[in-house]
């Protein structure tokens, strides 16, 4: 089997000076440039992942980062007055913040998603 030494996890940005900023500046993150220009996230917890940018990026489709937090209502809360905006998904059970309620659903963690400033969907979990 293949011993593995280390990895990390990436996507796209369309502009790397606002994905700093928003992931740095808005959501607290500890965040770097590397040699090559390209953004760094170091994650609650030491995971890394990389931001490169990307001209012609498409946001997926799916969640390309979750962020775990003790008290989603707080963390709401404290987006919102940063700025973020919550995203709503028709069909899905989700309350007046955004938060479907798993807890309640029998479905897994409460959970909200937001954009980044490229369109990438982040997922806001209750741990």
């Amino acid at each position: 089997m293949v011993e593995f030494i280390h990895g990390f996890s990436g996507f796209s940005a369309r502009d790397l000076d606002a994905a700093r900023e928003f992931y740095g500046g808005t959501l607290g993150l500890q965040t770097d440039t590397n040699e090559m220009g390209i953004l760094n996230l170091t994650l609650p917890g030491g995971a890394q992942v990389l931001v490169y940018p990307k001209e012609d990026h498409e946001p997926a489709v799916y969640t390309v980062l979750n962020l775990m937090v003790t008290d989603i209502d707080a963390a709401i809360d404290e987006l919102v007055a940063a700025g973020v905006v919550f995203e709503r998904y028709e069909g899905m059970p989700q309350d007046d913040k955004g938060v479907m309620r798993g807890s309640e659903h029998d479905m897994g963690p409460d959970i909200a998603w937001f954009c980044d400033p490229s369109g990438n969907i982040i997922g806001l979990m209750a741990e």
